[in-house]
């Protein structure tokens, strides 16, 4: 991948752990932005030479608080730079850095933090420190709590103070702690947000996440000169590897402003190259985009445009010049509209985590946004497979990385091989073994392999519908089609052992705040259109409503925003059965 005159692999540090990546990169570029983040109204920049500063006192900090090589440091917190700060410092003292999502209640803290014996753990501001407060009793091998932002109390130390101890001790002891490092060190422990029931930690080596960031060069996923904008969780795998992967390229990091309302503003405000993101985020912005809108089949008309032309572009083809006419006449009443909502300089987007329609991506690829589907798990430290805008299929997640292997079970499972996959859940043997069964990942996902090496999904396993006339049935594709009307914020399809399916459609807050006749009738017509691509056994016969949408709050959404089928089955049980009531009433009838 070229980014100017420089390539990604003459940009990387050459690193090989992600102990030294900050130390590498504050050598090569000191003056280059690392990281911008938001102070009241005005975004200000980190350089290099400052955030290669804070690592190396926090670092040395840890030592002084005698955390030895190998230890566990945990970190509670939201995306800021702070938490990038305390990152790097932990891996470069030699320890093992655990991810907590900063939304966890106190009690999943206490799981993550108890689980993984974590001797000290950052904590963010007072909500953060609270919520150790409560458990901290039961957590014997805690020894230190650390905040971002002191309350003042005389319970933790603050990350000033503990820069401070850092910058009492000597860089020698710094320099020494990092080339301990080796690639087959643990770099994280990142526990898995839990669908189907307690977080498993994966254990992720140094040498786990150097190749794979490698990889992602390799395809020419990242740029030297990019500007990230990421509102990611930090405890999250995907975000975690971008900020990897960018700083060892020496690029900039724009964290958003703790406010899902901030996302497009600050999208127009940062003008970022690079976003990546999860599917809920796109489809909502694709919401907005077509809200204004003209009737439906002129919007169809104009992406149907925008991908015939921007596709031959990409082929080298003369486009006639009519038909660049149009083209450019489109570009000024949408095409470009669309492009100023993610601030007019995208190079490429980035999804993953979750089944995206591939309507909205070639929506923003006719707009000229493309947005690459990609990936992978936690156990493959993040990715295995991706694609590039100039070398992708819509409704493909790409084809795999660099060194990576994939192959199809008898049952349709995807196995995955390579340097990438994880070591093991840590302290659980039986999981460990069922998912690394005859040295491949199995990763649970169904899907097939095309003549060109594009990978495809077509559902989970364990999400796999299976009527009572054993009809198998992946629900991906219907919820992602009601999905796409403009009120609708998440629809889970209900009828494992069932006679038919049904649907929980939940509504966006954003666009209705009550279900109304208007509503409903406008579900109904998306529903009766998505049924029409299917047949008969497959069809939806009935949907309900439900009185607010998922949260994780509410414990229906993972922090990453994936559905916890099994709970929203069991919180709604008695309105799937009305609907299998109401069915059996209508038969009568």
């Amino acid at each position: 991948m070229e980014v100017g005159t420089v390539s990604a692999a003459e940009a990387s540090t050459g690193s090989q752990t992600i102990a030294d990546i900050v130390k590498l990169a504050a050598e090569r570029t000191p003056e280059r932005p690392a990281l911008k983040h938001k102070v009241g109204d005005e975004w200000r920049d980190i350089s290099y030479a400052d955030l290669g500063e804070a690592v190396k006192e926090i670092a040395l900090g840890l030592v002084d608080l005698g955390i030895q090589k190998g230890d566990r440091v945990s970190i509670l917190s939201h995306t800021r730079p702070e938490w990038t700060f305390a990152n790097f410092g932990i891996l470069a003292s030699g320890a093992a850095s655990v991810s907590i999502y900063q939304t966890n209640s106190p009690q999943e803290v206490h799981y993550v933090a108890d689980h993984s014996e974590s001797t000290a753990v950052f904590a963010e501001d007072a909500e953060q420190l609270e919520k150790i407060r409560q458990i901290r009793g039961d957590l014997p091998h805690l020894e230190h709590v650390i905040a971002f932002e002191s309350d003042g109390k005389d319970d933790h130390i603050s990350l000033d103070d503990l820069r401070e101890r850092g910058r009492q001790r000597s860089d020698d002891e710094y320099e020494q702690r990092v080339a301990d490092v080796t690639p087959d060190d643990v770099c994280l422990y990142i526990y898995t947000s839990g669908t189907t029931g307690p977080p498993k930690g994966c254990i992720l080596t140094h040498g786990n996440y150097r190749r794979v960031v490698d990889m992602t060069q390799e395809m020419g996923v990242l740029g030297s000169d990019e500007l990230v904008y990421l509102f990611l969780p930090l405890a999250h795998a995907f975000a975690v590897l971008i900020q990897f992967g960018a700083i060892d390229l020496g690029s900039t990091i724009a964290y958003w402003e703790k406010d899902p309302q901030k996302i497009v503003p600050n999208l127009m405000e940062v003008r970022p190259t690079y976003f990546p993101s999860v599917p809920r985020i796109f489809e909502k912005i694709y919401q907005l985009a077509t809200s204004n809108a003209p009737d439906k089949e002129q919007l169809k008309q104009a992406v149907q445009l925008g991908l015939k032309v921007r596709l031959a572009q990409q082929r080298g083809e003369e486009v006639p010049a009519e038909l660049m006419e149009k083209f450019e006449e489109a570009d000024k009443a949408l095409y470009q509209n669309v492009r100023n909502i993610f601030g007019g300089r995208i190079r490429q987007c980035v999804t993953g985590a979750a089944p995206i329609a591939p309507e909205i991506l070639e929506f923003f690829f006719a707009c000229g946004v493309p947005v690459m589907e990609g990936y992978g798990m936690t156990e493959t430290s993040t990715v295995a497979t991706g694609q590039t805008p100039e070398d992708f299929r819509f409704g493909s997640i790409g084809k795999p990385l660099p060194g990576v292997e994939v192959k199809i079970a008898d049952d349709g499972e995807i196995l995955l091989r390579g340097d990438n996959i994880f070591q093991g859940y840590y302290k659980n043997e039986e999981a460990s073994k069922e998912a690394l069964e005859g040295g491949w990942l199995h990763t649970g996902d169904l899907g097939r392999i095309d003549e060109d090496g594009f990978v495809y999904i077509s559902g989970r396993k364990k999400d796999i519908i299976i009527t009572a006339g054993g009809k198998n049935i992946t629900p991906a594709n219907l919820e992602n089609g009601i999905k796409q009307n403009p009120h609708v914020s998440q629809c889970i399809v209900v009828g494992d052992r069932r006679p038919y399916l049904v649907a929980l459609v939940t509504l966006d807050p954003e666009v209705a705040s009550e279900e109304t006749a208007e509503i409903r009738n406008s579900i109904q017509e998306t529903l009766d259109e998505v049924n029409s691509k299917v047949g008969p056994v497959e069809q939806i016969k009935y949907f309900a409503i439900l009185p607010q949408d998922l949260s994780q709050e509410t414990g229906e959404l993972t922090p990453t925003m994936k559905v916890k089928r099994n709970v929203v089955h069991e919180k709604y049980a008695d309105v799937i059965d009305s609907l299998y009531e109401q069915g059996q009433t209508r038969q009568a009838g």
